[in-house]
């Protein structure tokens, strides 16, 4: 049977994983050893913002250990968030290494002192992890970065259409695709152009996709891309090798490149497309 561990971890804890018990002896990778897969998976609490309607989102990632594999951990006991009413929005989809803040989960304004945890149970090692509103786990997500003011990229799925901005992003209208055939998938981005000083560095904001659930392979004609920080737009071609019920998310970067560093909220938003594949 698994044994179970509690963990607590945030975006300036990025080795948070394994670290609470020292075995099995999987959960630990020396200095300088590089493995390539068969490694576990861990969830992340990044800390929590307030919203516009009084609402939090609590922002979650996670550490895939392995340097290579993409991991699949379908949603269910393997991979859930409880309270029941809250799960759904997880990953199913790990890529290799730390990825700060991929989802949120929205709480009302009287939650309170209560919590939400995220559970993964994946090759005998069960990790949970509790998402609070503590006040020590505050992010300023969408007001601007201490000292620099730099804010987080606007995402929409059409021009002049409704904007998203930090963890919790935007999600589009829903698509239909067929399997094997390729759809596209249009992105409208703007940002700031703000960097870690405050004052514009680059000219564009770094759009990268990602599967985030589906029970099939998902490739794409362009992984990483940039669009005008003016407000431009960006394409990809979507590829799915099966029918089912896909989430797509799509991350985007602004010129400071914080997310890479994993130590603050302020400076990238998450996009998200449902897509309904069928033969």
């Amino acid at each position: 049977m698994p044994r179970p561990r509690s963990i607590v971890c945030a975006a300036a804890f990025a080795l948070c994983a394994g670290l609470t018990s020292p075995d099995p002896i999987s959960a630990q990778i020396p200095l300088g050893f590089r493995t390539a897969t068969g490694l576990s998976v861990t969830p992340a609490f990044e800390g929590w913002y307030q919203n516009a309607d009084g609402s939090f989102s609590l922002s979650f990632g996670y550490f895939n250990r392995n340097f290579e594999e993409v991991v699949e951990i379908p949603a269910g006991a393997g991979n859930h968030i409880e309270p029941a009413d809250f799960d759904g929005p997880q990953p199913t989809q790990f890529s290799p290494r730390r990825h700060w803040g991929v989802f949120t989960v929205t709480v009302p304004a009287d939650f309170g002192d209560n919590a939400v945890v995220w559970t993964i149970d994946f090759r005998g090692e069960r990790y949970s992890i509790p998402g609070t509103l503590h006040t020590d786990w505050q992010i300023d997500a969408l007001e601007g970065e201490a000292g620099s003011g730099n804010t987080p990229p606007v995402l929409a799925f059409s021009e002049g259409g409704p904007e998203g901005a930090g963890p919790a992003g935007i999600w589009s209208e829903p698509v239909e695709a067929r399997a094997g055939t390729p759809v596209p998938v249009t992105v409208w981005a703007r940002d700031d152009g703000r960097g870690r000083s405050g004052r514009a560095t680059r000219s564009a904001v770094d759009l990268t996709w990602f599967k985030h659930q589906g029970p099939g392979q998902v490739t794409f004609s362009e992984t990483e891309g940039e669009a005008p920080i003016s407000g431009g737009r960006m394409t990809t071609m979507a590829t799915f090798a099966e029918p089912g019920k896909y989430v797509l998310r799509v991350r985007a970067n602004d010129v400071s490149g914080v997310s890479r560093a994993g130590h603050a909220q302020c400076c990238w938003t998450n996009g998200f497309v449902r897509v309904h594949v069928t033969h």
